[in-house]
């Protein structure tokens, strides 16, 4: 289980891959002096981590990753026992992928992770990785880019609206007498939530009167359709900084420190936020997180005790983020920054 986390460097590049890999390169996109990684490496790690097993999640529902055919295009990360839920309801996440990538399992950790604290979580796409992908169904790693020569980038896999029809989904089967989640799930307890490139169909969603609060991995709005080679974003990743103004409830980045390629622009994001609630917390390991540790590793940690002091109210998650003994605060891994919390 730990083959790919034992070398920072070596976790750091497997798990960006995983977002990036033969899929839209944000990444790149948003740095281009960013050094470009052996796609031969890649193969090969990629390979290494679609060769475990998915996991469950260290909350007190294990949980299970499926697909469903009354939601097409969507991955769903839940417990598996729904009637161990007892009286407590489940909150739901909305998720995008890195890379706005169409595997809806290439964050499989952490959304399992997430589902066993008690959420309904719904990426993106389909399951095209790890346990469950049909065969070949991973594109092979993109080239690197040429220097000199600006990049005409393709349209993303997966778009914005995908997460708004998860949470859709996430309330009909609510109130649907025959659903399995009837009257299981909290309708007041909607989050948003993306990687890197998928974080930014996330902020395009947090609009939404629904979402509770928003969870930004590891991405930051670019400012400009103009790459620094002369080469141009989609437009659907095209937003602009005025998406921030529409912001309604708590949000959070989890950025990867100086590293992160993504670092600049998710710090200047939170600058940018006014009139609500913000935090933006740094853990050195750059732009991939710790999505492919064993139960997400820190950041799936992180984002599970946001999620229960937002969405649930929880007082022992709330501790962690405010007050004299705000737990993250002394917490020498993490490097912190908040307002109006």
């Amino acid at each position: 289980m730990n083959v790919l986390i034992k070398d920072n460097t070596m976790k750091s590049r497997s798990s960006l891959l995983l977002a990036m890999a033969g899929m839209y390169v944000i990444a790149i996109a948003a740095e281009s002096a960013a050094p470009a990684p052996d796609p031969a490496v890649m193969r090969a790690e990629l390979a290494a981590y679609q060769q475990l097993p998915d996991t469950t999640g260290s909350g007190r529902y294990p949980a299970v990753k499926e697909a469903t055919d009354s939601l097409p295009d969507h991955v769903i990360y839940r417990p598996a026992d729904l009637s161990k839920l007892g009286k407590d309801r489940l909150g739901v996440l909305a998720f995008g992928n890195g890379g706005c990538s169409a595997d809806g399992a290439s964050a499989r950790f952490h959304l399992s992770e997430i589902a066993s604290h008690g959420y309904l979580a719904i990426a993106s796409g389909r399951i095209l990785s790890g346990p469950g992908a049909p065969a070949a169904a991973m594109p092979a790693p993109p080239a690197p880019p040429q220097p000199g020569v600006p990049r005409t980038l393709p349209a993303p896999a997966t778009n914005a609206e995908q997460l708004r029809e998860a949470i859709d989904w996430a309330l009909a089967e609510n109130a649907r007498p025959d659903s399995a989640y009837y009257g299981r799930i909290n309708p007041e307890w909607i989050a948003v939530s993306g990687w890197s490139c998928g974080g930014l169909q996330a902020l395009q969603i947090a609009a939404d009167p629904r979402v509770a609060t928003t969870v930004i991995h590891n991405s930051g709005i670019w400012g400009s359709a103009t790459l620094p080679d002369g080469g141009r974003l989609p437009k659907s990743m095209d937003i602009g900084k005025d998406v921030l103004k529409k912001l309604h409830s708590p949000v959070i980045y989890i950025l990867g420190g100086p590293t992160d390629i993504a670092y600049a622009n998710g710090m200047d994001d939170f600058t940018k936020i006014e009139g609500v609630p913000a935090m933006v917390a740094n853990l050195d390991v750059g732009h991939g997180g710790t999505f492919t540790q064993p139960n997400g590793g820190l950041v799936a940690s992180l984002a599970v005790k946001w999620l229960d002091w937002q969405l649930k109210g929880d007082a022992r998650a709330a501790k962690y983020f405010t007050g004299n003994g705000c737990g993250i605060c002394k917490d020498p891994a993490w490097q912190v920054e908040s307002k109006r919390l």
